[in-house]
């Protein structure tokens, strides 16, 4: 592919995400909803273009963490059922009118000022009621949900078509904590219905969950990391097969002849053994090329691995390219897909980083553009 400007971009193969979602699909029974979790950008691979890629390919439910992204989808043209799985604020009380999306309420102010405005404006929305069955982060403790729900009653412009939890650890292997949770959730369920309210969907399972834990699908799963050919555990490999669809890339921009004894980069950290050739490429932590690959990480050029020269900074990052045979300025180096027989993965590069592929798809900046070729699906 051609590029002007800065070389340095992130390729979304569309085609790869149709594909991880019809796998995902064949995973689950006939009759479970597939919830696809686009928050954060969609992982960093682009809300929108993701999105749409989705719809096409039959998905009818999102999800998103925050409001502004459910408004960016709706603004871009998705029809689908978008849910606000952060959460929303008083003061964001007509974006969810105006623009349809579901939000995720977990505390009974919330719920009254919602539904005192849209009494005003003489509308209905429906909403899905957030558990906190484990994960101590958001939701109704088992004790406060009773009381909750004996107030919905009487606010009627709230429809309650969902209820949902949050596993703590499904991606280990030991599933003792989230067989608690699971307990936990299903006795809400029960103290909810009891109470009168019959919600469409109940929805716990995450990418793991939906892997390993049969029971606790219902009739609703959400699905995050693997619509993005990452796995939650590297052990799950075995279990699907998912595509990648990011190829971070970039260009060498600058290649130095350097003796030996020469330095690289801030606090001289690499410094040449022999006489050695580095090549600069323009990507570093600014674009989310994390710092602590430095010395570590390793990128693919001409087919072969080279590893990264010196401290990584904000806007450049070196490689030692030495036993490159005929290496070049303006040769492809890849920091995350296939080049030639090899390939980075994203579970890779997070190991060496000491951190979750989640962390590093998401932490890829605006500035590096995410580029989608035209492939008919």
């Amino acid at each position: 592919m051609r590029f002007t400007g800065r070389p340095t971009f992130a390729i979304i193969d569309r085609v790869a995400i149709r594909s991880n979602f019809l796998q995902i699909k064949k995973n689950v029974d006939k009759g479970v909803d597939i919830l696809a979790v686009v928050k954060a950008n969609a992982y960093g691979h682009g809300a929108v273009e993701t999105a749409k890629t989705l719809e096409q390919s039959g998905c009818r439910f999102f999800g998103v963490a925050i409001c502004e992204e459910g408004v960016e989808l709706r603004k871009a043209g998705i029809k689908s059922s978008i849910i606000v799985l952060g959460g929303v604020y008083p003061n964001q009380t007509r974006e969810i009118i105006k623009y349809n999306l579901t939000p995720v309420i977990f505390d009974g102010e919330t719920a009254r000022i919602l539904n005192n405005f849209l009494k005003k404006a003489d509308k209905k929305i429906k909403v899905h009621i957030k558990i906190d069955t484990g994960m101590g982060r958001l939701g109704l403790l088992p004790e406060e949900i009773e009381p909750f729900f004996n107030k919905l009653k009487g606010l009627a412009n709230l429809e309650v078509e969902g209820i949902l939890s949050h596993f703590a650890e499904a991606d280990e292997e030991d599933k003792g904590f989230s067989k608690k949770q699971l307990a936990i959730f299903l006795k809400a369920i029960k103290v909810i219905q009891r109470l009168g309210f019959k919600p469409r969907f109940q929805h716990i399972a995450n990418s793991a969950a939906l892997l390993e834990y049969n029971p606790s699908h219902f009739n609703m799963v959400r699905p995050g990391i693997m619509l993005y050919g990452a796995y939650p555990a590297l052990r799950m490999k075995e279990q699907i097969r998912l595509k990648p669809v990011m190829r971070l890339v970039t260009n060498i921009v600058q290649l130095k002849d350097m003796p030996k004894g020469f330095s690289v980069s801030y606090g001289r950290k690499y410094v040449a053994k022999k006489r050695s050739i580095i090549a600069a490429i323009p990507i570093g932590y600014g674009d989310g090329y994390p710092r602590s690959l430095s010395g570590k990480g390793e990128v693919l050029v001409r087919g072969k691995r080279v590893r990264v020269a010196g401290t990584i900074c904000m806007d450049i990052t070196m490689l030692d390219v030495t036993h490159i045979k005929g290496v070049s300025v303006g040769d492809e180096a890849v920091i995350i897909g296939k080049q030639g027989n090899d390939e980075i993965k994203v579970d890779e590069l997070a190991e060496k980083a000491g951190t979750i592929p989640y962390e590093i798809l998401c932490g890829i900046t605006s500035r590096i553009p995410r580029v989608y070729p035209v492939r008919n699906f």
